[in-house]
């Protein structure tokens, strides 16, 4: 894969400017900002990388460097480094001094003006415009960058726009969004970006599922029982309860983050490692999920909210309770859905999303349960009672990889035991504080965009989602659990009617 090869002879990236709407937002702040001081400290910026906040609060150039400074230093040190110190002060010196800002209205033609003059200001035509706005602005913004001819491209400059989720809120207006960003620039212009597939894990499922000829055989129908893909989170919506009322855990996670994986999972060999032909074969996997009738899409779904409860002991709020969220709110925190792929590699093998908030653990991973051996040979032995074999692939907090295996356990009786084969990322890798967004904008300014989604792919998401949407808009009941438990009762059933159970999480 191209984003795979180049690492081990990764090039600093050409000059260029980087503009970074919602600039006082956490995104810029928490995530964007120590990304590039972590690309900058591994040397993939170069010398020519400009950082420009664009956002309407009134700050100089100086205050804005120094409040992101500060920022990370104190809310973000994690994510760059360890010790008393986490930001090496020579190398954020050097990285503050391309760091400027512009005050403007993302609606204000005069805003654009101010953005030109910085580009022709910089001595380079390179720009990349990030998004990291409200999705209410993003069609509003992406105009305007078309109208002041901010999007047109030189035979020796690009323009690019990051757009980040949520990507619509449903098939309609993902297509409406899509077009509107078609009419004033092209598709290769275009970084839809999801930070699952900055994971080293996820980006590993390619590489071990077409390096190892062993997992190629036994990947499919004849082997594969069924799949579960988990995102679990211990948090609640913390300060995000005005946005998660009208988004809800479907619309926040599963067209975006779990088809992502699925679609890594599931998508076939493609022709080569280039971002065409690996985005050309995840859009068609996500496309082969079945259309559930609005019936099947109620009966393979199951809607939850946590109430109150404890986490570790300690006490925790139900979701009503949650600043700026309804008192009678329907809102989903918990959603598991079943869906079908309907091709030759995967037909008859369910997959299972699950993901929710204020669960007993963090934990997200993807589990795929292997077809019992036939058992003739062991009649009448315990083998009866054996767990299914399971490859487990864990995406956070413990990223690695692990294979069950069935072994006899020592002595005269046949008994057997459930081994596990595997490998921790931080056992043989020397891992680095990250965000997950420095692979990210390291393609976006380099030009690859095999990490980001394309229009199908993201229309086929949403409609694969849309069934459930319009089921829940006729029943729009939702079942509890309580905070630190995995999701309601109903959610275990979803699979113990299918003769299946949820793999333990954590």
């Amino acid at each position: 894969m191209t984003s795979i090869r180049k690492k081990s002879k990764a090039q600093p990236a050409p000059p260029t400017t980087l503009f970074l709407f919602g600039a006082h937002g956490d995104l810029v702040k928490r995530l964007l900002m120590p990304a590039l001081y972590n690309l900058s400290r591994d040397g993939l910026l170069g010398d020519g990388l400009r950082i420009i906040g664009v956002d309407h609060n009134a700050i100089s150039d100086a205050d804005f460097a120094k409040k992101l400074e500060d920022f990370i230093r104190t809310e973000a040190a994690n994510k760059v480094g360890n010790g008393h110190d986490p930001l090496d002060p020579v190398l954020w010196a050097t990285l503050a001094k391309g760091i400027s800002y512009v005050q403007g209205d993302f609606l204000d033609d005069s805003t654009y003006q101010a953005l030109a003059a910085k580009i022709t200001e910089s001595g380079t035509g390179n720009a990349v415009f990030y998004l990291a706005t409200a999705p209410r602005f993003f069609s509003e913004v992406v105009r305007r960058l078309g109208s002041s001819g901010l999007l047109e491209e030189g035979d020796d400059a690009f323009r690019r726009v990051v757009i980040e989720k949520p990507f619509g809120s449903d098939l309609h207006t993902a297509e409406a969004l899509n077009a509107c960003l078609l009419k004033v620039m092209t598709e290769k212009q275009i970084y839809r970006i999801d930070h699952y597939l900055g994971k080293e894990t996820v980006q590993n499922i390619l590489v071990s599922r077409f390096s190892n000829s062993l997992f190629e055989a036994f990947w499919n129908n004849h082997y594969i029982d069924h799949v579960q893909i988990t995102a679990a989170e211990t948090v609640g919506v913390e300060t995000r309860g005005s946005f998660y009322e009208h988004t809800g855990a479907l619309r926040d996670m599963v067209p975006n983050h779990l088809f992502q994986l699925l679609a890594m999972v599931a998508m076939e060999p493609p022709a080569a490692f280039g971002a065409d032909a690996v985005r050309g074969e995840k859009a068609k996997v996500v496309g082969a999920i079945r259309p559930w009738s609005t019936e099947e899409a109620r009966a393979n779904s199951i809607r939850g909210q946590y109430v109150a409860g404890e986490i570790a002991g300690k006490p925790l709020a139900g979701y009503r309770e949650e600043p700026n969220v309804a008192p009678d709110s329907t809102t989903e925190t918990f959603v598991a859905l079943k869906v079908m792929i309907d091709n030759w590699r995967w037909v008859g093998v369910p997959f299972y999303l699950r993901t929710g908030k204020r669960m007993s653990v963090r934990d997200t991973e993807i589990a795929i349960c292997f077809k019992p051996a036939p058992y003739a040979q062991f009649r009448d032995t315990e083998v009866d009672e054996l767990q299914p074999t399971y490859l487990r692939i864990q995406i956070q907090p413990n990223e690695g990889m692990w294979f069950d295996l069935l072994a006899k356990r020592p002595g005269p009786a046949l008994n057997m035991a459930n081994i596990e084969l595997g490998f921790a990322y931080k056992d043989y890798f020397e891992m680095q504080p990250s965000t997950g967004y420095e692979t990210l904008i390291y393609d976006c300014l380099t030009g690859d965009q095999t990490l980001f989604q394309r229009a199908d792919n993201i229309e086929n998401g949403w409609r694969a989602v849309q069934p459930f949407l319009d089921a829940w808009k006729e029943d729009a009941s939702v079942q509890t659990y309580a905070a630190g438990e995995n999701g309601p009762d109903a959610a275990d059933e979803l699979l113990t009617r299918d003769g299946r159970v949820w793999h333990s999480l954590g």
